[in-house]
């Protein structure tokens, strides 16, 4: 957090009264190099990841409104939650590290634009007196249209969405890359922590090896990638996203990970390098546009998870892809594991349609769903009304 205590922002407002601003993301689904994103293995020797940018039915899943309000208060909404809050104090407002709060994301996106003493550029006795100097207060709604627990980066990518409309509002200026920085900081006042590739696999779009090297300044390089393996006609088919329907929480899977890391685990650094090197062997059977091998190293991805924390698959996961394994190149589940989300390349349309039919037959819950996924070729969109 030290980068942006010292640069601290200004908020102006440079909207009309009646405008609305406008956020929308993809998610995201990590394909090779999963958790070399991850601090501290990422400070130490840099990661490599290759994702690809998604839109789900046809629309991007993750959305934030902000809007002028009369009132000299901040109204936070959201409506998958059905829950709302105003915020009327700056300790109110710093309340973001409460572990299951709905409003943590946008209460710490507001806080590094500048609504709390200690990110703003000038002082201010209250946060009644600053919305004043500001010109109105603020109304911000979210939706994100993703069960809980998805393995999609639906948390980062929000937060990334969010500040990108908050940073519209308040003329800030901030770029994708600083976007993706900043994500990084608010997850660490969050105290949740994580990785960079989430954030940065959905405000990028389209399909994309990130590098960065080590130290502490993790800005990825970004290697954009021919398409077509997704795209086109005789291949899309083959991409299946299938909602399982249990929900998982990704933070013991991540602490155990962690912790390791900073142990020097021997096996799991020497995972975690194999781990990077598989997403430029990724890069190349897409850049070559290998359909087969894409597949197939799409399932060695999983089995370097699984070697990673075999919690990444529980056992109600197993007994589903067994029904399919015959059928598919390779799968996984995205993020973490451990449920939310399968992904399989299956090995042709024919395999595809079969792979439909027994999951829609064999769902382990009523909430269990195929989704259609497409390729989000714009990433991060930001708009005003």
């Amino acid at each position: 957090t030290e980068s942006v205590l010292q640069h601290c922002q200004q908020p102006r407002l440079d909207i009309c009264p009646d405008q609305i601003v406008w956020g929308r993301s993809p998610v995201r689904i990590d394909i090779a190099g999963g958790w070399t994103d991850t601090p501290p293995y990422c400070l130490l020797e840099g990661g490599s990841v290759v994702n690809l940018a998604i839109e789900l039915n046809g629309e991007q899943p993750l959305q934030a409104f902000i809007k002028p309000s009369k009132e000299h208060r901040i109204t936070l909404r959201s409506i998958d939650l059905g829950a709302s809050e105003v915020v009327t104090t700056f300790d109110e407002l710093r309340q973001f590290n409460r572990v299951g709060s709905p409003f943590s994301i946008p209460k710490a996106a507001l806080a590094l634009a500048g609504f709390l003493p200690e990110f703003c550029a000038g002082p201010h006795p209250s946060l009644e007196a600053q919305l004043k100097d500001f010109g109105c207060g603020i109304e911000l709604t979210m939706l994100s249209a993703i069960p809980a627990g998805s393995g999609l980066g639906t948390s980062s990518i929000l937060a990334a969405t969010v500040l990108a409309a908050v940073s519209d509002f308040c003329s800030l200026a901030w770029d994708k890359s600083e976007l993706g920085l900043r994500t990084l900081v608010l997850e660490q006042l969050l105290t949740t922590g994580g990785g960079w590739q989430d954030q940065f696999g959905g405000l990028l779009g389209g399909v994309k090896l990130l590098q960065t090297q080590s130290g502490f300044q993790q800005t990825p390089l970004v290697r954009w990638l021919p398409t077509d393996l997704y795209t086109a006609p005789d291949h899309r088919a083959c991409h299946l996203l299938y909602y399982t329907g249990i929900t998982r929480t990704a933070k013991q899977i991540l602490a155990e990970i962690v912790r390791r890391m900073f142990l020097n685990h021997h096996d799991q650094l020497l995972l975690l390098r194999q781990m990077r090197r598989q997403a430029y062997d990724m890069f190349e059977a897409i850049q070559r546009q290998d359909f087969m091998q894409m597949g197939l190293l799409v399932g060695k991805t999983w089995q370097q998870n699984q070697q990673l924390d075999s919690g990444t698959n529980p056992a109600s996961i197993h007994r589903l892809t067994q029904l399919i394994d015959d059928l598919c190149l390779g799968y996984k589940l995205p993020g973490a594991g451990g449920g939310g989300y399968l992904y399989m390349v299956a090995k042709d349309p024919g395999a595809a349609a079969r792979i439909r039919h027994i999951l829609s037959d064999n769902g382990l819950n009523r909430n269990a769903r195929f989704v259609d996924m497409t390729l989000s070729q714009t990433g991060l969109q930001v708009s005003r009304s």
